[in-house]
């Protein structure tokens, strides 16, 4: 069954999407540094982290926090997958450490809506909150989505 779809004019500000929960654990922390590459100590090495940074113990990955966020591991995935021209722009800030064992809670939120030239740009906020509640992100994901009825291409400079 395909979800209905929603385009531009179909979100208001304040519309919430809720990605699946996640626990960290050491496999996600040493799958993403096999992935990016990323493989400074911090994130793995307990004796490092134990011993030379403030933390005590491996620490996630920054980008991997952000890829939770992602608008395809969510809610709202199946429900834009006709709509959705280009992923224009994500940026994040990081509130507080994440380790093994955390678990992590990603939500979307509608934080602007922006038409233009028939189309519309959907500015989401994006959190991850830890399970005590606690920011461990803030970002945002900025969208470039049809408007009903728009059936155009996107631009070539767009990807």
């Amino acid at each position: 069954m395909v979800a209905e779809q929603k385009y531009f004019e179909d979100f208001q500000i304040g519309d919430r999407f809720e990605a699946p929960s996640r626990t960290l654990t050491d496999a996600h922390f040493l799958f993403f540094a096999g992935l990016t590459g990323d493989n400074h100590p911090i994130h793995y090495d307990v004796e490092y982290a134990k011993t030379r940074t403030a933390f005590g113990r491996p620490l996630a990955h920054g980008l991997l926090l952000s890829a939770l966020t992602a608008l395809g591991a969510g809610a709202l995935a199946p429900f834009v997958h006709d709509s959705m021209i280009a992923f224009l722009e994500q940026r994040a800030q990081f509130r507080a450490p994440a380790f093994t064992g955390d678990t992590m809670y990603p939500v979307l939120e509608v934080a602007e809506l922006i038409a233009k030239q028939g189309r519309g740009v959907l500015k989401l906020r994006a959190t991850v909150r830890n399970q005590r509640g606690e920011i461990v992100l803030e970002g945002e994901h900025v969208y470039l989505m049809k408007m009903r009825g728009d059936s155009i291409s996107p631009p070539s400079h767009v990807s």
